[in-house]
């Protein structure tokens, strides 16, 4: 049985202030990094044993795959780093109080930004300092491929050539894969892989620091998937993502 897991990174500073974070390189805090620290653990009482890794640019996915290699044991495995396992680009909204912004603009607005499949909030100016193209990690990037804001579905079409010229055939010779990425971006491979319609895709969240788990056979053929860790306690992991959106009772 082939394997792939997919780990969103654990807590960052903008997670814990409920910010719309995107390509802004933000740090983990300490529990995101105990929450790392406990994937890599939940991992390997689990008998995993990863071939190779993937992750973004971005320090908070970065940390997080050290962290759980460390507690792999794992260190040594190779390492693969892209940009199109970034985030989703929230554009104009990075850096903005989700729950202000929901008093602001509406939960359903808020929601569509977040989790719909083809809205993109409202994008970065030319000369914006958040623009990716002033940042020397993408120097190497077209900047036509550089975005100021992104869909789910633009996000998608990011991560996809990778996933599907990279990190997917490397199962044909690998028995297990992990990847370290973002919420978004790792629900476009979810909903890649699963076959989630473009309406059902608004309710997936994913919990900081979980690994989902996707098993393939010899011809990878998805067989099977599932979270690591108590059912229970993911449900309401995932039901406080749900919330960072909302408004607050009363306002």
């Amino acid at each position: 049985m082939k394997k792939i897991v997919l780990l969103r990174h654990g807590e960052s500073a903008w997670n814990k202030e409920n910010r719309f974070t995107g390509w802004t390189d933000v740090d983990l805090t300490e529990k995101g990094i105990a929450e790392a620290n406990k994937a890599g653990e939940l991992l390997k009482e689990n008998g995993f044993n990863f071939d190779k890794a993937y992750t973004s640019y971005l320090k908070r996915a970065v940390k997080t795959l050290n962290c759980a290699l460390d507690k792999l044991d794992q260190d040594w495995i190779p390492v693969e780093k892209t940009w199109r396992l970034n985030e989703k680009h929230y554009g104009a909204l990075q850096g903005l109080n989700k729950t202000e912004t929901a008093a602001q603009y509406g939960d359903e607005r808020v929601l569509v930004w977040r989790r719909s499949y083809d809205v993109a909030p409202h994008a970065l100016s030319e000369d914006d300092s958040r623009n990716p193209r002033f940042e020397v990690r993408y120097k190497e990037v077209p900047d036509a491929e550089l975005p100021r804001t992104e869909s789910l579905k633009e996000t998608i079409d990011r991560i996809m050539p990778y996933w599907k010229c990279i990190i997917f055939p490397n199962l044909k010779t690998a028995d297990q894969l992990l990847v370290v990425a973002h919420g978004n971006s790792l629900r476009g491979i979810i909903k890649h892989l699963k076959h989630i319609s473009d309406e059902d895709i608004v309710n997936l969240n994913l919990p900081t620091a979980v690994p989902y788990v996707f098993e393939f056979d010899d011809d990878l053929n998805l067989v099977n998937d599932y979270f690591l860790g108590d059912p229970e306690e993911i449900k309401k992991l995932m039901e406080a993502v749900a919330n960072q959106g909302k408004r607050e009772v009363g306002s």
